[in-house]
């Protein structure tokens, strides 16, 4: 009898991935504070001014909210719209803060602010449509619009403009297979601030199209001058915009992943199909936390915007003194935006540079779209001891170039 032989695998065939994949980008902020934390481990001392979110707690009113609910036992499945008191808290503070009429049945909850640009542009372009988007703008613009399989179509900010657009540009960029226009105000990376005048003109191009708008306004409470605008507030323009808000900047909540947005009618239902295929809810005990911050008091959030303001003058002045720099004034959010072009390397080296040599963790203008290379962008949440100290050491490192 012949002996037996051990079975036999089949060959191993590769496991394939989606093509989609191939388009769908990421943030390279969180690329670099992975390496930044990998030198940390290794015993460097790194200051960190890649990552954008506010370095205060969360206020401790809103963190004992969130507290109490999950006492209370709200730890199950809510409505997936968010819960009537958050929404109606959100359409208070959306209708006072934009000084227009938002109901709370125009106001839908989700988990940040990222589900809205994903799901919004999934809502409204098919395959071939295009989406305008601010370049230099935040990277998950082009990546959801390129992932959903539209074409995204940059509309550069400028910085002789103060990082604002030209008004005529965007109105040569509209076209009919426009379906969706993004506009961020204040901005990141660039901290610049939309005026009602751009926001007018826009308006008045977009009228005469059949495209949406999606505002997004989560860095609208951190402005240094002025008040804020909204293309919604334009004639014409609630009816086909959404205003994208949330609890992160202002609230000092990133952790807490609760955006809210008020919607358009017919795009309400669509949201919350995409909502209940993917996330189902955000938490309860997150959306009571969220309540007590919309209802206020607004003291602490005040105080963080006068440090920012603070770290904004320390910033900018000594990031001017530096030869082969120059950095205009961010007139919101927590960026600034040097331009480098004029040293003898690229924004890109510098900024690895930066990071391996000297230990200041900083971003690439070109992580943020094609019209943002030769410049850097440095998020000024930090200790103003520590914007000294990374400003010596960039000091340091270009008088080695």
């Amino acid at each position: 009898m012949l002996p037996k032989t051990p079975h036999q695998a089949p060959p191993a065939r590769a496991l394939g991935l989606a093509a989609s994949l191939t388009r769908l980008g990421t943030e390279t902020a969180f690329d670099v504070l992975a390496r930044a934390r990998a030198l940390e481990r290794a015993g460097r001392e790194i200051i960190h001014l890649e990552i954008g979110e506010p370095d205060f707690p969360t206020p401790m009113h809103v963190c004992e909210a969130g507290i109490e609910a999950i006492r209370a036992g709200h730890t199950h499945y809510c409505p997936t719209a968010g819960l009537p008191e958050l929404r109606e808290a959100a359409a208070d503070y959306l209708s006072a803060t934009r000084g227009i009429a938002v109901s709370a049945e125009q106001v839908l909850v989700a988990n940040g602010a990222k589900p809205f640009l994903f799901f919004t542009i999934l809502a409204t372009c098919d395959p071939g449509d295009e989406v305008i988007y601010p370049d230099p703008g935040f990277p998950i613009y082009e990546s959801a619009i390129a992932w959903a399989g539209a074409t995204p179509v940059p509309l550069r900010l400028r910085e002789e403009r103060e990082f604002s657009f030209d008004p005529a540009e965007l109105a040569l960029l509209l076209s009919e297979r426009t379906k969706l226009v993004i506009l961020n105000s204040p901005e990141n990376p660039t901290g610049g601030v939309l005026g009602k005048q751009e926001l007018a003109e826009a308006a008045r191009a977009i009228a005469g199209t059949e495209a949406w708008v999606l505002s997004d306004e989560v860095y609208s409470q951190l402005l240094y001058e002025g008040e804020f605008a909204s293309i919604a507030g334009e004639p014409g323009m609630r009816e086909r915009t959404v205003i994208l808000d949330g609890l992160s900047k202002t609230f000092a909540m990133t952790g807490w992943r609760c955006g809210f947005a008020a919607v358009p009618e017919p795009l309400i239902e669509p949201l919350v199909r995409f909502f209940v295929n993917s996330t189902s809810c955000v938490p309860p005990f997150v959306q009571y936390a969220g309540i007590a911050a919309l209802r206020g008091p607004f003291d602490e959030p005040r105080r963080m915007l006068e440090e920012f303001s603070r770290r904004r003058r320390l910033i900018v002045e000594g990031l001017n003194a530096l030869p082969g720099v120059s950095c205009g004034w961010p007139g919101g959010a927590f960026y600034a935006f040097p331009n480098v072009s004029a040293l003898p390397i690229a924004a890109e080296e510098l900024a690895d540079r930066l990071l391996g040599e000297a230990g200041v963790a900083v971003l690439a203008g070109s992580a943020f779209g094609r019209f943002g290379r030769g410049n850097l962008r440095l998020s000024y949440a930090n200790t103003l001891e520590n914007l000294e100290r990374a400003l010596e050491r960039i000091e340091r490192l270009l008088a080695t170039l």
